[in-house]
């Protein structure tokens, strides 16, 4: 594909037509070459040709995750000779999905890493500590090493878990930047903390973060975790990516803080209410994507499920492409409470603020009145009912309703968090 790294700084309307270019050149392909949308555009008599601005997308229907796990096969491009990597997404929202990609696709993938490393001020200088897996079928941790080797970042290989290793090699290599789920970044200061060893002074300066939010999504100020991480390591910078593996992109922050940058050469993005209408800037919308530029399985309007806001204004960095908040949450997890509508990220940021809480996991299940019920299972060595009034008043204030509380041990909610076969820790069981 070729290369326009600075399309990111030219005007909205440049990006624009820039855009929508490589939209007929998408929808030129996805005719030619998936079953799946060959399939649609007949049915729907949808004629591509009058598909050429980004408001025309309208006229096509969502594809979502059940017409993935329905059709995989029907969505390749390519035949079996051509795919040089398998990967699956992690399944929160159910099965995983399989995905295939060339080997065009991986120099994307590598390329798409080399602008969210730059966007977060990474330069050839700096070495990366990848602290994600970059095995089990995993798209990110293999994107996040070919990015780092597009840029010319030394990068080392130690995966995640296992603070001792960690900072082992911290002190070996002296790395200057992570890339980690950001909770993990609390138990390498425990580690530190407990065993001597000056984090404040060591080479590590920023990390990358990816999987839990970091900031508020209206506001960009830190959330629960972001603040306590900055307020034990206040020298060590902070930075937000999302992505997933079906986008093959992702949305990564500047200097400034004030959302993730679109990378407009790889992927189109629209922001949905439940009824597939466009949201105003500042309004929750769900995450809806075009990819440009990938040959195994493209997709064209996908319904990822995340929530999020997103904000147009120029950003003193420069770049002039849209910007998203963190997640508020995914569609699939929304709840609704006692009149409440909730996400679980919010009920997250209370746990976390909250001293005893040493882990937990937050349940949601069907009353005998059919409405939603949480349960939230809580770690502590505090297991009081003082405790619990404690815990269920925080809730009121900051979201008007109480969940029930149980209390287990934290080592027994540590393992539920982390069952053998997942990638991610899991924090959110939905037995609706």
């Amino acid at each position: 594909m070729k290369r326009e790294p600075d399309i990111q700084f030219r005007s909205p309307e440049e990006i624009r037509r820039y855009q929508e270019k490589r939209l007929a050149e998408a929808l030129e392909y996805l005719a030619a070459n998936s079953e799946f949308y060959r399939r649609m555009f007949r049915e729907y008599s949808i004629d591509i040709r009058k598909v050429r601005k980004i408001e025309d997308l309208v006229t096509i229907p969502l594809t979502t995750k059940t017409d993935l796990q329905l059709h995989n096969r029907e969505f390749r491009c390519v035949p079996d000779s051509e795919v040089i990597d398998y990967v699956t997404t992690s399944g929160t929202l159910g099965d995983p999905v399989t995905f295939v990609l060339t080997d065009n696709d991986l120099d994307r993938l590598a390329y798409n890493e080399y602008l969210s490393f730059t966007t977060a001020g990474c330069t050839r200088d700096d070495i990366l500590q990848l602290m994600t897996t970059i095995d089990r079928r995993f798209m990110a941790g293999l994107a996040y090493y070919m990015g780092a080797r597009e840029l010319g970042m030394g990068v080392v290989r130690v995966g995640n878990g296992i603070p001792e290793l960690q900072w082992d090699t911290i002190g070996r290599i002296h790395p200057t930047c992570g890339m980690v789920v950001p909770s993990f970044i609390m138990k390498l200061i425990d580690f530190a903390e407990k065993n001597g060893i000056d984090y404040k002074g060591s080479s590590m300066r920023k990390c990358i973060c990816i999987g839990e939010a970091l900031r508020q999504p209206d506001t960009f100020c830190f959330n629960t975790l972001g603040r306590k991480i900055n307020e034990r390591w206040g020298n060590l910078q902070l930075y937000s990516t999302y992505a997933s593996t079906e986008m093959q992109a992702s949305f990564t922050e500047c200097g400034h803080f004030c959302g993730g940058h679109l990378q407009p050469e790889l992927i189109i993005v629209e922001f949905l209410d439940e009824n597939g209408n466009p949201v105003k800037e500042g309004e929750p919308g769900e995450v809806t994507i075009t990819t440009l530029g990938v040959t195994g399985m493209p997709l064209l309007r996908f319904r990822t499920g995340d929530i999020c806001h997103h904000y147009t204004g120029h950003c003193s960095c420069g770049r002039n492409t849209v910007r998203l908040s963190s997640v508020l949450g995914r569609k699939g997890q929304m709840i609704k409470f006692k009149g409440t509508t909730l996400y679980p990220p919010a009920l997250y940021d209370i746990l976390d603020n909250i001293p005893k809480v040493v882990n937990y996991i937050v349940e949601v299940y069907t009353n005998s009145l059919g409405t939603d019920e949480i349960t939230i299972r809580v770690g502590s060595e505090d297991h009081s009912d003082v405790f619990v009034k404690e815990i269920k008043d925080m809730f009121r204030a900051k979201v008007r309703v109480a969940p029930s509380i149980t209390f287990e041990s934290p080592e027994y909610i540590a393992k539920l968090q982390f069952p053998q076969m997942s990638r991610k820790a899991v924090k959110f069981i939905d037995l609706r």
